[in-house]
């Protein structure tokens, strides 16, 4: 699920430049004001500057405290769009003396194909701006004298399109912050109207959206795989299958056969694996089974029990709907992930390091579960702990240790864990012994629980720091057996890593004193030591439940926290759900939208 390396050079260098806006708007200017001139004294004013003074009141006229609309269209862009046009003596963008100018109907064309990108063509004006246009030339023809202030209207319906889908192809439609309180990424640099200006003079509209779109490999993956399935709707789609007993290799009834057609159209059987007695479960069947497990994360057993129905007979519109969700993820990544970097996606259990574009290694984790989830957030990864003490959380302390204790106090003995009174370094430790522990509860709890370096330590033996305000980390862990778990959300926000021995080397091999021996003799002597990174890596915890394998292979992976939920409800919401009309535009077109290591 990495994202293939390195942006595009194309891409990368259109995010950084600083376009000559000086001189193009000088020179827009004057062709403005040369369209304007009347010629031979008796004649009237030219179109296009008609057009500049409707588009000019038409400016004049918004109310920002109500929002703006146009032709009952939210222009969502109003906050920057006045300043844009006045620079241009607001000489039209997408018109010239005939009506619409190339670059308007490359756009247009654009905003049509918004459905390959998962998001909906008519959030881009374009069903105003196709009526517009037709009653023009039902009514008054299409030249600008017939009516300039519909053609105003055209105008600046599509510079807002164009910024808001701009603005939604680089950054999301919706603002993930304000769907979930554990969810903090970074936010993409990028000049829209610089990018408007430049796109239209030099008819390259077409170029600058596409550099505009994630330049991760999965991103792009996802949309060649949406197109595909809504293919595969328009065709019908595949079969459910009916209900009923386990189905394994051997078996023979009408099931077998309706599960035959459903992963020959779902890609996992392939269509000349037809045998002569299609009705029996034979090993070909089984081995597409088990491909279409592993796609979805279920156990890969070869036998179609409750779990693996319940996937098989999810709806083609479904499976569109989930990868259009994703796509929206993918937008709210940052572009540049780094050169190497960890990235743990928590749906699907699994951690990978990715250096130059390559994975160099996987690892199975376990993550939140659903009440104490795994936020989303990007942060350096800093140092290692080996033989870490374990800080309890107060959540933790409270809610799973507390009635631990209050039903056998010999339990903190057990676990390693000592007692403090209060938070600061010096606080005295307390015995135990000593408390009236059924006296205290969530709300009265003065107590500071740290448990020691050993085998029951929950951090295990090796600890990941990475900074943030959740603090969330990788860790080692003592219990092994979850990792064997097809689904592993058991832990209360942090990462469990599998092998952390394995990670830790990784982490610090540029220093050829780290051998594998070296950390060995370190994690036996049992004491607390911290090494500091020579490089610091990034950390992204993502939250995927639909994406495109390095190899093509497309994965889908159960919505734990349902969060599918969620975002479908505010995508299909056509308004902005908060904030006024710019909401839609976040922070704005202008601004110089900055990537953070936040947490």
């Amino acid at each position: 699920m990495d994202n293939g390396g390195k942006a595009a050079p194309a891409g990368g260098a259109l995010r950084q430049r600083r376009w000559p806006l000086a001189a193009l708007w000088g020179l827009l200017v004057l062709v403005g004001a040369g369209l304007a001139a009347t010629s031979a004294g008796a004649q009237s004013e030219a179109p296009l500057a008609a057009v500049a003074g409707r588009l000019r009141d038409l400016i004049a006229q918004r109310d920002s405290a109500e929002g703006f609309h146009c032709r009952g269209e939210l222009v969502c862009g109003i906050r920057w769009i006045p300043d844009f046009y006045a620079a241009r003596d607001h000489v039209p963008v997408w018109l010239d003396d005939r009506g619409l100018g190339p670059a308007a109907y490359v756009l247009m064309r654009e905003l049509r194909q918004a459905e390959a990108d998962g998001l909906h063509p008519g959030d881009y004006h374009l069903d105003a701006v196709s009526g517009l246009l037709a009653a023009l030339q039902r009514d008054q023809g299409t030249s600008l004298e017939a009516a300039p202030a519909a053609w105003a209207d055209i105008d600046l319906l599509l510079t807002d399109a164009f910024l808001l889908l701009g603005a939604h192809l680089a950054r999301g439609r919706v603002n993930p912050e304000t769907l979930h309180a554990d969810w903090v990424l970074s936010e993409t640099a990028i000049d829209l109207l610089e990018m408007l200006q430049e796109g239209v003079s030099a008819n390259r509209i077409h170029r600058f959206l596409d550099d505009i779109r994630p330049l991760h490999a999965g991103y792009r993956g996802l949309r060649v795989a949406l197109q595909a399935m809504r293919d595969l709707a328009l065709e019908g789609g595949w079969p459910l299958i009916p209900v009923g007993p386990t189905m394994r290799s051997g078996d023979q009834d009408a099931r077998v056969l309706v599960l035959r057609h459903r992963l020959i159209i779902g890609g996992d059987l392939p269509a000349e694996a037809w045998p002569e007695a299609p009705e029996i479960f034979d090993e070909d069947l089984r081995a597409a089974v088990v491909r279409f497990q592993k796609r979805h994360g279920l156990v890969s057993d070869g036998l179609v029990g409750g779990n693996t129905l319940r996937a098989l007979n999810v709806t083609v519109q479904e499976r569109v709907r989930r990868i259009e969700l994703n796509l929206e993820r993918w937008r709210w990544l940052p572009n540049d992930l780094g050169d190497r970097y960890i990235v743990v996606n928590t749906a699907d259990f699994n951690l990978r390091v990715v250096q130059d574009g390559q994975v160099t290694m996987r690892q199975r984790v376990v993550v939140g579960r659903p009440h104490r989830q795994t936020p989303v957030f990007s942060a350096p990864l800093t140092h290692v702990v080996f033989n870490p003490q374990w800080n309890v959380p107060h959540t933790i302390a409270v809610e799973d240790m507390l009635p631990r204790i209050q039903q056998d106090v010999t339990y903190l003995e057990t676990q390693g864990i000592r007692i403090y009174r209060g938070w600061d370094a010096d606080s005295p430790a307390i015995d135990p012994w000593e408390i009236d522990w059924h006296a205290y509860h969530a709300k009265r709890f003065p107590f500071r629980l740290v448990q020691a370096p050993g085998p029951m330590n929950a951090l295990g033996r090796i600890q990941f720091m990475m900074p943030n305000k959740f603090a969330v980390f990788l860790h080692d862990t003592p219990g092994r057996g979850l990792f064997a778990r097809s689904k592993r959300d058991f832990s209360s926000g942090c990462i469990r890593v599998e092998d952390a021995a394995a990670l830790a080397h990784y982490l610090l091999m540029e220093n050829p004193r780290w051998t594998y021996d070296a950390i060995q003799s370190i994690l036996d002597a049992g004491q607390r030591r911290v090494v500091p990174l020579a490089f610091r890596i990034p950390v992204h915890l993502l939250y995927m439940t639909a994406w495109v394998e390095e190899d093509g292979t497309l994965q889908f992976r159960d919505d734990i926290y349902e969060r599918d939920r969620v975002l479908d409800r505010a995508l299909r919401q056509r308004l902005p759900m908060e904030g006024g009309q710019d909401h839609q535009l976040r922070t704005g077109p202008v601004s110089r939208w900055t990537k953070s290591e936040r947490g």
